[in-house]
């Protein structure tokens, strides 16, 4: 199942690359919007590009009231690398269970080199400081994408 605009975002209490928790009801406390990314596996060339692009973003991002996220399957210790490795400056959340992937509708049936597959859903979420969906983005490309995410939300 997919989210639309209005929906309100699943909630979550998930360990980060620092081994402690987060949740989206803290996230949303701190009264930003909130840009959750889902990317299928750390240290991989398309997603170490778009964790790049929103570390190179971050500023811009953060000055107009955004808090982003990251979210994968991977394991706390290889987020913890990942973050490491490419000087990644915002929370990384591990979702092994698949289970906010999947209430997020960034997990299921994708087309890989041609093959039907079961996998994360390369996928944007912005939510607003009420807790709902104000832009959802599906099989969004890693290349590119955190600029065209710019340009939507209108931020040089």
């Amino acid at each position: 199942m997919r989210l639309a605009i209005g929906d309100p975002a699943p909630g979550f209490e998930l360990t980060t690359d620092t081994g402690s928790t987060l949740s989206l009801s803290a996230l949303l406390e701190q009264g930003k919007k909130i840009i959750l990314y889902a990317y299928p596996a750390a240290m991989t060339p398309g997603c170490t590009t778009q964790a790049c692009d929103f570390r190179d973003s971050l500023a811009s991002l953060t000055a107009h009231g955004y808090t982003v996220v990251g979210i994968s399957p991977d394991k706390p210790e290889k987020l913890a690398k990942f973050v490491e490795r490419d000087a990644i400056t915002f929370p990384l959340l591990s979702d092994p269970d698949k289970s906010v992937l999947t209430a997020y509708g960034a997990f299921g049936e994708k087309q890989n080199y041609g093959k039907t597959v079961m996998g994360v859903i390369r996928s944007t979420f912005v939510i607003g400081t009420d807790g709902k969906i104000e832009n959802a983005f599906y099989n969004v490309k890693a290349t590119g994408h955190v600029a065209k995410l710019r340009r939507d939300l209108k931020i040089d």
